[in-house]
């Protein structure tokens, strides 16, 4: 909830009768369930579900033409709505991960040209992209312009 500490439960009956009378200590607190709500109604004023789709898709875009520029060490480019993964590797046809060492190069420069990315998969070759809800089209394009840049710097 916005970095107030929250969290919910959702499933199918069947499911919830089976945990039986489940008891937290903090479980329905006031305070928490009133800040998830004043949240959940911004995101509806705001139209940020909206934002993150049209930002998301172009930010999707945009790493999709960086591919297409660097086909052999962006082996692929994947999510939905904000959040993103681009996978590197140094060949696409074996997919082997693209080295540690280059991808925390490419980290901090991004970080020291003002993008925070984090990177993960099995081998840590796959930078994660989750910008927040409001991010606009001018910052998406910030972001992948530094990413590029990092990227061809350590080529």
């Amino acid at each position: 909830a916005n970095g107030f500490p929250f969290a919910a439960i959702v499933t199918r009956p069947e499911i919830a009768k089976t945990v039986g009378n489940y008891f937290n200590t903090y479980g329905g607190n006031p305070i928490g369930c009133a800040v998830a709500s004043a949240v959940l109604d911004v995101i509806k004023e705001e139209k940020l579900q909206e934002n993150s789709l049209r930002v998301g898709t172009h930010l999707l875009e945009s790493l999709a033409k960086l591919r297409d520029q660097l086909p052999n060490i962006i082996g692929d480019v994947r999510g939905k709505g904000l959040l993103v993964g681009m996978e590197m590797v140094t060949d696409k046809e074996s997919r082997k991960p693209f080295p540690i060492e280059k991808m925390n190069a490419i980290l901090n420069r991004c970080r020291n040209n003002g993008l925070l990315l984090g990177k993960c998969g099995n081998f840590g070759n796959v930078f994660r992209i989750k910008p927040p809800m409001c991010i606009t089209i001018e910052d998406a394009d910030f972001a992948v312009n530094v990413l590029e840049d990092a990227i061809r710097k350590e080529l």
